[in-house]
C-alpha cells in the first residue's frame, strides 16, 4: 500500500464524482484534507468493527463491501466501481469490510473532516447523497438477483447489475465490463454451483446476448435480450 498527496488535475473521476459538484477553490480545500492510496486485490480499505476513521472515493479498480455470517461466510453486498463512495458517515464504528477486489486507486479522507466538509459546501452534500443513493438502488439490483430466481435469470440479473454499476454515467448500462469476481464468488453470491454459473454464462453466450472477452471480459451484444431474460 503507498499514499501520496491528491492531484485533481489528472483524477480520472473528476467529472463524475460527488467532487465533480465543488468550484475550483472548494475542490482545493478538499484535496488538501485527503491523500491518494493504492491497494493490492485482496486488501482491506476498512475492517468491521474497527474505529471508522475514513471515507473514500474509488479512482480505479472495484472494491467489494462484505458482511460474514456466524458461521464465518461472506456475504458481498455491494460492489463499488470508479466514482464511488464507500464509508460510513456519522458512524464511530465500522459495520461492513471495504476489500479491493481488484488492484485499485482511492482518494481517502479522514471521516471527521469529510462530514465538516459536507457542512461547509452543501453542494458536496447533495452529490454525495445522489450518489450514494444511486450506489443503494445498485446494490438492491444485487440482491434481487439471488431472490426467487431461475439459474438463467440469477445470472442475466447479476450481470446486469454489474453493467449498470460499471457505467460512469448515472443512466444506462456499460457495454462492456469485466467479471472481477472470480467463479466460485459469483456462485456462492448467487446461490448456484461454480458449474451452473459456467452453463448459464455459456447458454448466454451461445444466445447471442453475451460475449466473453478475454480471461475476464463480458461484452453485451443484446442488451434487451439480457433484460428479458433477467425477468
Amino acid at each position: 500500500m503507498s499514499r501520496d498527496s491528491l492531484a485533481c488535475n489528472v483524477c480520472p473521476v473528476r467529472e463524475i464524482a460527488a467532487c465533480a459538484a465543488l468550484n475550483d477553490r472548494e475542490r482545493e480545500e478538499l484535496a488538501g484534507l485527503g491523500h491518494h492510496r493504492t491497494l493490492k486485490r485482496g486488501q482491506s480499505l476498512l475492517e468491521a468493527g474497527a474505529d471508522n476513521t475514513v471515507s473514500a472515493t474509488l479512482l480505479k479498480g472495484v472494491l467489494k463491501i462484505t458482511s460474514f455470517d456466524e458461521d464465518g461466510t461472506e456475504r458481498i453486498l455491494s460492489l463499488i466501481h470508479p466514482a464511488g463512495f464507500v464509508g460510513e458517515l456519522f458512524a464511530p464504528s465500522a459495520h461492513y469490510d471495504i476489500v479491493a477486489l481488484s488492484d485499485a486507486e482511492v482518494c481517502v479522507f479522514p471521516r471527521r473532516e469529510y462530514e465538516k466538509a459536507l457542512e461547509r459546501f452543501p453542494s458536496l452534500g447533495r452529490a454525495a447523497l445522489r450518489r450514494s443513493s444511486n450506489e443503494l438502488l445498485e446494490a438492491r439490483s444485487l440482491l434481487a438477483a439471488v431472490t426467487g430466481r431461475t439459474a438463467v435469470q440469477k445470472v442475466a440479473s447479476f450481470l446486469l447489475a454489474l453493467a449498470r454499476a460499471a457505467n460512469p454515467h448515472e443512466t444506462g448500462h456499460a457495454s462492456r465490463f469485466d467479471l472481477v469476481l472470480t467463479r466460485g464468488e459469483i456462485a456462492a453470491l448467487l446461490g448456484l454451483t461454480i458449474e451452473t454459473v459456467s452453463r448459464q454464462l455459456t447458454r448466454l453466450e451461445n444466445e447471442r446476448i453475451i460475449l466473453r472477452d478475454g480471461a475476464r471480459g463480458i461484452l453485451i451484444q443484446d442488451a434487451a435480450g439480457l433484460s428479458q431474460v433477467a425477468r
